[in-house]
């Protein structure tokens, strides 16, 4: 097993703030790094934010902001949401760094170079395509459902670009080769299979550049081509590590490393064949393993800020706290798989896996050493058979939860400690240490409650990596000094760690039960409603149209000017497509009149207009009387 690991989430793109679904894969990767990191092996831990593209520039402009104020501001978000989840990276790359940019460069450099089959690995020709704003990636029509993204349901982009091309079909065997042979392992078994899927459906050469897109990285080659994002993006798991300016630290993370990705499905052919390819390309080591994770769903959508059904993770934080709300996100269903969130059941998985099972093992034993040995560890002198059998329980379980640890089985892992947790609770119960006491058997008592705080000792360090500060706390109630906080799990496999007479530190409860806060868990996080009050802050009212025209270089776009009530305003709206300028003069139309202004194309717009959409057509909303312009919407 290899002694070292670079662990990496795929990058979050900033065109909106995090939620629960970044958070869960960072929160898996955290779990990840920090299990190895205790278990004595080096690992490099790897996330950031993806920062270029035509989506990015459109969400800024929306916004009145440049393109990178924007990125400055939402990678900041992900910074702070980290923050709060405890989440130990050890880089944190952006895609506007100059480093990035660096390493962009010089990968892009090599694969210019680059020949394959006699042919160059990179060339230039016209592509047509259907392209997803939101996904910024371009969808055969197999991939459409009912002629939308399926990830986004919304109808993509019909676009037309003079671009270069990476020869993927030149690298296609090579690729497919590693993953049959295991040499890049694709987990689960499933998304290794639907891999394999795609060689046998034909995969076809994939551009890297955009002719129309101005908010990205220059081709080295041709700075009049923007490399295509997923291409900027794809590089920041070496750019981070010193491909563009430190060779001797991308060798040590990268060729003499496990390289792990951890990455959604919905990016499967990225990751698990264009990436491999473009490394085949100049020489460099594939990843070991790619790990493409199922959804979250939430009322059995996929959650998406393009659809508004998100979960914020500070919220939960406010809740829960970071241990806990790690916890829930990581045990709601079998990592790998997709799922649905039941927010509904966060409170009573709480109180009933948390606070009664873990927290009370933990009160109820440390309680009973301050009782009846005054506070200091026993001595255990002779061990039965229900404390063999416990005792060897205890050290199988850390080594059972590594390897599942190393076969990526997150959940599953958890669940090992959880089942020791129930069967010390068990254990204490059935040895009736009161029982005990009250017989003066204080040589069995004392061997009873050193059984005790030794599984208390072992459970901390396997629950470190999931949660790190509740295992420092039941440490410290160990009488761990605060060097001792952070577990070895080398440790964890021995028996008869702790030492007789050790002192016990301050008993404090773990996990406080939440029983009145079930019903407002539910409404906020399943739900995602505003209040009222929320709601009022929004000023709906009816504008008249007085001009319209089209938006010059922007075929979507038209320019209105309203009157509402005696005021008069300007509106910039992607309604292009569906109503002629001449259509819309004298129409009543509802706008969203408080809103603060941003620029559309050098155009100020100080409002926005409500319409109704279905993906086939859009159509605005109006009042079905005549009332005048100035009316609030209530």
């Amino acid at each position: 097993m290899s002694k070292r690991f670079f662990i990496t989430t795929p990058i979050y793109y900033v065109n909106d703030k995090p939620h629960i679904g970044h958070s869960y894969t960072t929160i898996v990767g955290d779990v990840l790094a920090r299990f190895h990191r205790i278990n004595g092996e080096e690992t490099f831990y790897l996330t950031g934010t993806d920062e270029h593209g035509a989506n990015v520039a459109e969400v800024a402009k929306a916004q009145g902001k440049t393109p990178q104020q924007l990125c400055d501001q939402n990678s900041q978000l992900f910074k702070a949401a980290w923050e709060k989840l405890d989440i130990s990276y050890d880089y944190f790359v952006r895609t506007t760094d100059q480093r990035h940019e660096k390493a962009v460069g010089k990968l892009l450099t090599e694969m210019n170079r680059a020949k394959v089959e006699g042919k160059p690995a990179v060339y230039q020709g016209e592509y047509t395509g259907l392209y997803c704003l939101g996904c910024e990636k371009f969808l055969t029509e197999k991939e459409l459902v009912d002629g939308k993204c399926p990830n986004h349901l919304t109808v993509p982009q019909r676009i037309t670009e003079k671009n270069y091309f990476f020869r993927l079909s030149g690298f296609i065997s090579q690729v497919e080769s590693l993953i049959r042979s295991g040499k890049i392992k694709i987990v689960p078994e499933e998304r290794k299979l639907e891999t394999l899927g795609l060689f046998k459906q034909g995969l076809e050469d994939f551009s890297i550049s955009r002719e129309k897109v101005t908010w990205g990285i220059p081709l080295p080659f041709d700075p009049k081509q923007i490399a295509y994002v997923w291409v900027d993006a794809l590089p920041n798991y070496i750019s981070a590590i010193g491909y563009g300016d430190n060779p001797k630290e991308f060798q040590k993370w990268w060729t003499k490393a496990e390289v792990i990705h951890l990455t959604g499905k919905d990016i499967l052919k990225f990751h698990n064949v264009f990436w491999p390819a473009m490394l085949l390309a100049v020489g460099v080591k594939t990843p070991d393993m790619v790990v493409n994770h199922g959804f979250f769903t939430v009322k059995g959508q996929k959650m998406s800020k393009t659809l508004g059904n998100v979960i914020d993770p500070h919220y939960l934080v406010e809740q829960f706290g970071a241990d806990a709300t790690r916890y829930l996100l990581l045990t709601q269903f079998p990592f790998g798989l997709d799922g649905d969130i039941q927010a509904d059941r966060f409170v009573e998985k709480f109180n009933s896996e948390l606070a009664n099972d873990l927290g009370n093992l933990v009160s109820r034993a440390a309680k009973m050493i301050k009782d009846y040995c005054q506070g200091a560890i026993p001595e255990a002198k002779a061990y039965d058979k229900s404390d063999e059998e416990i005792r060897s329980l205890a050290t199988q379980t850390t080594q059972k939860v590594m390897e599942l640890i190393y076969e990526i089985r997150v959940t599953a892992a958890i669940e090992e400690v959880f089942k020791l947790v129930k069967k010390a609770n068990q254990y204490i119960e059935s040895s009736a240490p009161w029982n005990l006491a009250k017989n003066n058997d204080f040589e069995k008592l004392n061997t009873k409650l050193y059984l005790a705080a030794e599984m208390l000792r072992i459970i901390s360090a396997l629950l470190y990596p999931i949660m790190p500060n509740k295992a420092a706390q039941i440490r410290e109630v160990l009488g761990f000094s605060e060097k001792e906080l952070i577990p070895s799990l080398l440790k964890a496999k021995e028996w008869g760690v702790l030492p007789a007479g050790q002192k016990l530190g301050k008993i404090e409860p773990l996990f406080p039960r939440m029983d009145k806060q079930a019903k407002k868990v539910e409404a906020n996080v399943e739900d995602n409603l505003i209040s009222i009050e929320e709601f009022g802050k929004v000023q709906l009212k009816v504008a008249e149209v007085k001009e319209a025209e089209k938006v010059a270089g922007a075929d979507k776009l038209l320019k209105l000017k309203v009157n509402v009530g005696d005021e008069e305003k300007q509106i910039v709206a992607g309604i292009a497509s569906y109503y002629q300028p001449k259509d819309l003069i004298g129409k009543k139309i509802i706008v969203v009149n408080n809103l603060k202004p941003a620029t559309l194309r050098g155009i100020k717009s100080e409002g926005m207009l409500l319409a109704a959409q279905d993906g086939k057509s859009l159509v605005l909303l109006t009042v079905d009387k005549d009332i005048g312009s100035g009316a609030k919407i209530s």
